[in-house]
């Protein structure tokens, strides 16, 4: 989130770095509900991963949606590195993507509202970087859950594509990619500017309508 890395292809295997075996310390509980951030979750509850640049900025447009979300965690996943740290991560030598995990009710709220905010709160079109902030750790995914969020995911994908192009954007260059292990970011990172209300959030989205979940966002 601070321009640590310019570089912009993945590590491989054998340049990534070792990592650990233990998992790194981070917040027990959500800053502002109290709710544990850790599972188990209560039963029902559906979990969806999102990378869209600076997770702290990222992580807010999430609980910012309310009713329905449980919990949201900042992390990392979509790398070669074992229990990374924040450090580590910025080196672009593990490989991984700064994402949020959203726990939420599907009574509630649905998987497709969870991808409208998504798609109209970054820039998916960026490639390695969001913004100011370019590196691996900055690129745009959608880490799914099964076939149904796949689903959904990759419809979303091929709308706004559309929607992006009849306003003069390139390709999207999103991934979309069965979600693999999520590690908790460090305490700090936890639902940052909760904590530091006037901290740095690089997001900025396009501006551009995503038309699907049940509210259509003003342009």
């Amino acid at each position: 989130m601070f321009n640590f890395l310019k570089r912009r292809d993945l590590p491989t295997p054998t340049e990534a770095l070792p990592g650990r075996s233990a998992p790194i310390p981070t917040a027990e509980r959500h800053f502002i509900n109290g709710r544990s951030l850790q599972p188990p979750y209560p039963d029902g509850m559906e979990r969806a991963v999102f990378g869209l640049g600076c997770f702290w900025g990222a992580e807010r447009k999430f609980w910012q949606m309310g009713d329905g979300v449980w919990i949201t965690a900042a992390g990392y996943t979509a790398g070669l590195t074992p229990n990374p740290t924040y450090e580590e991560v910025c080196s672009g030598m593990t490989g991984h993507n700064e994402v949020v995990l959203v726990v939420f009710d599907p009574k509630t709220i649905t998987y497709e509202d969870l991808l409208k905010t998504f798609w109209e709160s970054h820039d998916p079109t960026q490639g390695m970087r969001q913004g100011n902030d370019a590196g691996t750790q900055y690129r745009s995914g959608i880490y799914v859950f099964g076939e149904d969020q796949r689903h959904a995911a990759e419809a979303s994908k091929a709308a706004y594509s559309q929607a992006l192009a009849d306003r003069g954007y390139g390709p999207i260059t999103t991934e979309i990619l069965d979600a693999g292990p999520f590690y908790f970011a460090e305490d700090y990172h936890q639902q940052y500017l909760a904590k530091n209300p006037g901290g740095y959030c690089g997001l900025g989205g396009t501006g551009v309508t995503c038309q699907i979940g049940t509210g259509i966002a003003a342009e």
